[in-house]
């Protein structure tokens, strides 16, 4: 079975991390996301994906290739401007023609694969879509089923206190190639708002695989620290990132000073250096890094090439590669943005 990811938008709400990076590349401990997210498709027997790109396709292209660094065969669609999901599963029609599997890819689950296919065919569905269940689904689409686990309804974003159902669609799909026949080609489709409700007037089956397990779209500055918190936590137990069973994980060439204090989960990437006296706790830091002596860093995302000067502390705050954090400077709940190695504070963007 092939893959095909749906990676063509900017991630405005995830500004300014994605101001020059495509949201599926903003990294989650310490890989961009979609490398984590083929991963566990790949310990599911899935190795041939499509991925659909339009937001700076080429850092996208450049760090994947082929795919076969990572053992996969990746072949790629380009949008000159954003076809809607739909649209962009229409571009891609060439590539497939067997059952697939669609992903968006702000997505962070541990939904099994396996099981969701081999309900997808027993049911004899033309689209089966994984839903999971949230407090508040205004945000999403809501779907209704029957007892037999098929939808009957497809509600997208209702307003607050109208939705019918809390389970909301998970991102995640698999697709009969017929159903993209049906699809209009070259014009801006949601599947969503389009293509589902269609399926459903026609009186076709659409399979709703439950997913009971971890869920969260990284759409926000917020989720993104908070996926991050809930790997670290064991909440959320990432395929690769060997903190499944860890509560530190160190990368190679590691230099941590005999006075350093480490709490809680930490992930330390390559050639990263932790002075004196130093606490880290609850915190991710990316390779080829420095953290100062006596700096305090809690609860913090530290992307690669990151380089805190000593006596610094550093609570809830997320920094990207790139960005020097000079001497005794306090921050918490903030974002920075690198720009030629000299760091600008973000202060209109609190977590």
């Amino acid at each position: 079975m092939k893959a095909l990811f749906l990676a063509g938008g900017k991630g405005l709400r995830m500004q300014p991390l994605t101001d020059t990076l495509p949201k599926p590349m903003v990294p989650v401990m310490n890989k961009p996301l979609l490398e984590r997210t083929m991963m566990n498709l790949k310990k599911n027997g899935i190795t041939d994906m499509v991925i659909s790109t339009c937001y700076r396709p080429d850092s996208i292209k450049n760090y994947f290739g082929n795919g076969k660094r990572l053992g996969l065969d990746i072949q790629y669609i380009v949008e000159d401007t954003p076809l809607g999901t739909g649209g962009a599963i229409k571009k891609a029609e060439s590539h497939f023609d067997d059952t697939f599997i669609v992903l968006n890819s702000d997505i962070v689950s541990d939904i099994d694969i396996k099981k969701m296919i081999d309900f997808h065919k027993s049911k004899k569905a033309l689209v089966t879509i994984a839903v999971t269940e949230v407090e508040d689904p205004s945000a999403y689409g809501v779907i209704e089923t029957d007892a037999n686990g098929y939808a009957v309804s497809f509600v997208e974003k209702p307003l607050p206190g109208q939705a019918s159902s809390n389970y909301i669609n998970a991102g995640i799909y698999i697709f009969e190639p017929e159903v993209l026949k049906d699809i209009a080609a070259d014009c801006v489709v949601s599947v969503e708002r389009d293509t589902f409700p269609k399926i459903l007037a026609e009186g076709n089956k659409m399979g709703v695989f439950k997913n009971e397990g971890y869920w969260i779209d990284i759409g926000t500055l917020e989720k993104y620290r908070q996926v991050h918190l809930d790997i670290l936590s064991k909440k959320c137990r990432l395929v690769g990132c060997g903190l499944e069973n860890e509560y530190m994980v160190l990368g190679q060439n590691v230099k941590i000073h005999p006075t350093v204090r480490i709490f809680g989960s930490v992930y330390i990437g390559d050639n990263v250096e932790i002075g004196a006296k130093a606490v880290i706790c609850n915190s991710v830091i990316g390779n080829d890094s420095l953290v100062g002596p006596e700096c305090r860093i809690v609860e913090c995302i530290l992307w690669n090439d990151v380089k805190v000067s000593g006596n610094v502390r550093l609570k809830k705050t997320i920094v990207p590669s790139g960005s020097l954090i000079c001497t005794s400077m306090n921050y918490s709940d903030t974002v920075f943005t690198g720009d030629a190695g000299n760091l600008c504070l973000q202060k209109d963007i609190v977590l």
